[in-house]
């Protein structure tokens, strides 16, 4: 009989990816064999998995925190948007379709049967699967055809434990008020309440729980700290970077303009948590430091209109200026096709068939296809001669004169592509400043202090710390009271 857990919020960015996280870890130090799941997840930062598919990346980290591989069951529908409209559908892993949201939101019911089967899946390997919704259920508007939160709930019999943040302010109006515009069925489905992220004495809210267990009716499973160290853990989507500007204080100063539909920037984490590093976010408006060291242009989901976003920005005359200056440049995947003298899309897969012209600080051009690559990768960095690993997740092939000085060897193959300079280079892979080895060889070739930090080690500390952190302030016992009370109900025992 496996037991299942949802943690549903009361709103966006209450905590609901880093308390999975967190469980994950826990009921697995345990001896339970647990399973992290997201019906639905909208995010462009992905990761690859076992199978070759493609999941959110908060789900690949909950996975890492159950000590398993992640899978395409863990995150059966994923939405990247390409636009303020629109969003590439990837159904078990595989892209199926490129919608607007408001065809998708008519037809999304289409793939409940895939969600409830990857639940199934996983239901067969696990003790315990910890799900986490998307969004809130109080956005009511959405209800109808719900995939992603009470609708899954409903459709599996999962129950819910709803996560309120109280630094957000009002957090005792926003439990009281999701369990109001709830339906009757849907409110009955919440069977406690968490509140995460309090900053001074727990018992100074006291009263405030006592209010809300009268009102609600449900238990309070816990009153959580805030947990500094989440910063250490990678973010899962772009929201985290809308307020970012610098990070840390060393003397390489790494500068990233954070482009419209920037994707998979966790890349940008490793770098961020060096401590001879400080890494500057170029929020829009601002130009590109002229202090930097390294210009890093992230990866995109819309390469075609990030190009342009960027010379909107002015960003193509600052890159251009650090260049001339003997500045280095490194072009992540659609930062990499950026730095190219044209990215063209004839099939028009990123939108209306188009042709634009790159920064050409990189003399190749890349021609978008409908094929996706998607592979976990192991090879060598060029320059250094340092082993590294990573993953490749793009549409498009790059050719011409300068991927005769490839970025990395991988597999036999030559990848990417370096200026006769060496100053600018470009490559296709992700993750890749994971390996630490590599990420200290490359920095101090450009002129970086010489580091010890050990990130994979850094991450698995982190996520013990936080496992300890729920196992003093969460009521693990009565989570798992509510998760088996709901199983045995579905089974009939």
């Amino acid at each position: 009989m496996t037991l299942a857990l949802m943690l549903q919020g009361t709103g966006s960015h209450v905590g609901k990816s880093l308390i999975a996280a967190g469980l994950c870890r826990a009921y697995t130090r345990r001896g339970l064999a647990v399973r992290p799941f997201k019906p639905q997840n909208m995010s462009n930062n992905a990761a690859v998995t076992v199978e070759g598919g493609e999941i959110g990346r908060a789900q690949a980290l909950q996975a890492r925190a159950c000590r398993v591989a992640p899978s395409v069951d863990m995150n059966p529908v994923l939405l990247k948007p390409e636009t303020d409209r629109g969003a590439q559908v990837i159904v078990r892993g595989e892209r199926v379709a490129t919608l607007q949201a408001r065809r998708y939101m008519a037809e999304r019911l289409e793939f409940l049967p895939a969600v409830l089967n990857s639940f199934a899946a996983l239901s067969a390997k696990a003790d315990l699967i910890i799900v986490e919704g998307a969004g809130s259920p109080a956005e009511i508007n959405l209800r109808s055809r719900d995939i992603a939160n009470m609708g899954f709930a409903a459709a599996a019999g999962v129950p819910v434990v709803l996560i309120a943040d109280i630094h957000r302010g009002g957090v005792i109006a926003s439990i009281v008020g999701t369990f109001e515009v709830l339906s009757p069925d849907d409110r009955r489905r919440i069977a406690a309440f968490l509140v995460n992220n309090f900053h001074g004495d727990p018992a100074l809210f006291a009263e405030g729980i006592d209010f809300l267990v009268e009102r609600t009716g449900c238990p309070c499973a816990g009153v959580v700290p805030h947990f500094p160290a989440a910063r250490q853990l990678p973010a899962e989507d772009a929201v985290a970077l809308e307020d970012a500007g610098g990070d840390g204080n060393g003397a390489f100063h790494i500068a990233v303009p954070r482009l419209s539909r920037i994707a998979n920037f966790d890349d940008l984490d490793p770098l961020r948590l060096e401590p001879g590093v400080r890494l500057t976010i170029v929020q829009p408006g601002a130009p590109i430091p002229a202090d930097a060291d390294l210009v890093l242009l992230p990866g995109s989901k819309s390469t075609l209109g990030d190009l342009k976003y960027l010379r909107e920005q002015g960003w193509d005359i600052d890159i251009l200026a650090h260049a001339r200056r003997g500045g280095a440049v490194l072009g992540l995947c659609g930062g990499y096709q950026m730095l190219g003298c044209a990215v063209r899309d004839p099939d028009g897969i990123e939108g209306e068939a188009d042709s634009v012209e790159g920064l050409g600080l990189l003399d190749v051009e890349t021609v978008l296809e409908p094929a996706k690559r998607l592979a976990t990768v192991n090879g060598v960095h060029r320059e250094t001669g340092e082993a590294l690993a990573g993953y490749e997740m793009h549409l498009g092939r790059t050719e011409g004169n300068d991927r005769a000085r490839p970025f990395a060897v991988v597999a036999g193959h030559e990848e990417g592509a370096t200026s006769a300079n060496g100053r600018i280079a470009g490559t296709y892979l992700h993750g890749l400043f994971a390996s630490d080895a590599f990420r200290h060889a490359y920095l101090m070739a450009l002129g970086a202090t010489g580091s010890e930090t050990a990130y994979e080690t850094l991450i698995e500390e982190t996520l013990d710390a936080l496992a300890d952190h729920l196992e003093q302030h969460v009521d693990l016992g009565l989570l798992l009271q509510i998760a088996g009370g709901e199983a045995r109900a579905r089974t009939g025992s």
